[in-house]
């Protein structure tokens, strides 16, 4: 199955006050970017480790009003901070405001600080990656009994990369899959997605690839989309937000098109 080739841009939530945030999510749109993310933490990853930072969910409402074409999502929700049906409903919530553009990305977890300062316990990579497999179904069923139900069959983009669990997980339950690898790595990875699809008797080439890039698309936007991505996102951080990358991106996909 072909998928279309998409630009996406993550908007990091920190470093920076919420205004500069929401005039970044608004060029970005402008841009014409496909999708925008923010990411699901409680404090940055990059910089001042206590500088500014917002949670990820309210933020996604916000978007969800503020934009009107491209797709919204965490990339990615961290499945450890929210009982399962809570994060359905609030997936369908924001799928509701939206007009139907939520993409519910979601992951295993892994930044220890986050567990820590908010109570959560950390448990083993293991223990993690098992709980993200309990939830799925859970999620799926409890928007199975919403009312009003889903606007669509939300997309689930789940990110992460562990070749016996994880990708058996994406196997079995994912829309999309975002590597954070190299090409390498992708190429060998995506092959083992492949066999876990066999394995579970999912046509694993419906499951669109997505992929985080940094440098200009000159560099490897080819080999990657001959690796198999169609979706590729450039992280932005605060306090600028500077979208000349992903403008490059986005000539690049509109050039080939």
């Amino acid at each position: 199955m072909s998928h279309p080739i998409r630009i996406g841009v993550q908007i990091q939530p920190q470093q920076a006050d919420y205004a500069a945030i929401r005039d970044a999510v608004a060029r970005a749109e402008d841009a014409g970017v496909d999708v925008i993310f923010n990411w699901d933490h409680f404090f940055p990853l990059y910089g001042d480790p206590d500088g500014q930072h917002f949670e990820c969910w309210t933020m996604l409402g916000a978007w969800a009003e503020q934009t009107s074409r491209v797709e919204i999502g965490a990339l990615v929700s961290c499945n450890s901070y929210r009982n399962p049906e809570l994060l359905a409903d609030m997936a369908r919530t924001v799928d509701h405001i939206s007009g139907g553009r939520l993409i519910l990305g979601i992951g295993a977890g892994w930044f220890e600080r986050d567990y820590d300062e908010f109570g959560y316990e950390f448990g083993t990579a293991g223990s993690r990656i098992a709980d993200l497999g309990e939830a799925l179904p859970r999620i799926k069923a409890r928007w199975a009994r919403s009312n009003p139900a889903p606007t669509r069959d939300i997309p689930i983009l789940i990110g992460g990369g562990g070749e016996k669990k994880t990708l058996r997980i994406v196997a079995e339950h994912a829309d999309q899959w975002h590597s954070f690898a190299d090409l390498e790595v992708l190429r060998r990875k995506s092959a083992i997605l492949d066999e876990h699809g066999v394995a579970v008797g999912r046509d694993a080439s419906r499951i669109e690839r997505s992929v985080g890039v940094e440098g200009s698309p000159e560099d490897s936007a080819e080999a990657l989309v001959e690796a198999g991505a169609t979706l590729f996102t450039i992280g932005v951080g605060g306090p600028d937000y500077d979208l000349s990358l992903v403008r490059e991106w986005v000539k690049w996909r509109d050039a080939r098109a």
